[in-house]
């Protein structure tokens, strides 16, 4: 065996689908900031005045939506919470640390990413529905007063959630070094990958030898 040779990760559709997500989910989180506040409404001049950001705001967020959907339909297999996710999350604090001791293997996305896949996703099909509701040109006419305030709040309240879970997610990305890389080039090490994940890592390798024999497997 290579020690040397690195692992695909990603492959060039998966980090292309990523990619299209991330700018759309800019575009449509500025230009839903410029709609939410009048402090933020100079937001709209990136995209044409502020017609123009009422305009495109939903279609940029269906866009996002369908892209997202391509994620989901290629990683929902490996998002599922394991027994060893339950026992990650609760040595947390040993993950935060960096100390391998008592931290069981995982597979290809550790319980952190896996939450957070799943808050995403309840994420985008509420401000799905909701954005349908309250998108004046097309469908608001169709619900009553009520209808439209309450799907005004959820959707700002998703919004909301999921530009904090964005962040989340990028910090991450940073913190573990070479997984930015991954989603750029889609190649990780194999000592990156034995080290954070070590399931995924003996799956892709066929190397079942532990990599920390003090870990308990769930």
């Amino acid at each position: 065996m290579n020690d040397n040779k690195p692992i695909l990760r990603y492959n060039a559709n998966e980090r292309s689908n990523h990619w299209i997500v991330a700018i759309l989910f800019v575009l449509a989180g500025l230009s839903g900031l410029a709609l939410f506040h009048p402090a933020l409404f100079w937001l709209s001049h990136l995209f044409g005045g502020g017609p123009w950001t009422r305009i495109l705001h939903p279609f940029i967020g269906v866009a996002m939506f369908v892209f997202f959907l391509g994620l989901v339909l290629r990683f929902w297999r490996a998002n599922f919470i394991t027994a060893n996710d339950r026992l990650w999350l609760r040595r947390i604090d040993r993950v935060m640390l960096n100390k391998e001791e008592g931290v069981p293997p995982i597979g290809k996305y550790n319980a952190g990413q896996k939450l957070l896949f799943w808050t995403l996703l309840a994420c985008m099909l509420v401000l799905l529905v909701s954005g349908v509701v309250i998108w004046r040109a097309w469908f608001s006419h169709y619900f009553d007063i009520g209808a439209i305030r309450l799907a005004t709040l959820l959707h700002a309240l998703a919004a909301f959630v999921l530009i904090l879970s964005i962040i989340v997610h990028i910090y991450a990305g940073i913190w573990i070094k070479g997984s930015i890389g991954a989603m750029l080039h889609g190649w990780v090490s194999r000592a990156w990958a034995r080290k954070h994940h070590e399931l995924w890592y003996r799956e892709v390798t066929g190397d079942k030898t532990p990599h920390n024999h003090g870990r308990k497997e769930g």
